[in-house]
């Protein structure tokens, strides 16, 4: 006799991996996968941040 299946769970288990299909497909059409969205994300905060601490106050005032 076969194994009793919960039919709920098998319809959220396919529902996930159909997700996870489509995802990894639209990944791969726009180029870049997760690693490297999140590494493009940081180098953007870090040259941000660089910027910021090289900013030059507007209030100061030039020394002669």
């Amino acid at each position: 006799m076969g194994d009793v299946v919960n039919l709920n769970r098998y319809r959220k288990g396919q529902k996930a991996r159909d997700e996870k299909r489509v995802a990894a497909i639209n990944r791969a059409k726009s180029g870049r996968n997760k690693a490297e969205l999140f590494e493009l994300k940081n180098a953007r905060g870090r040259t941000e941040r660089m910027l910021d601490g090289k900013l030059i106050e507007p209030d100061a005032e030039p020394e002669d």
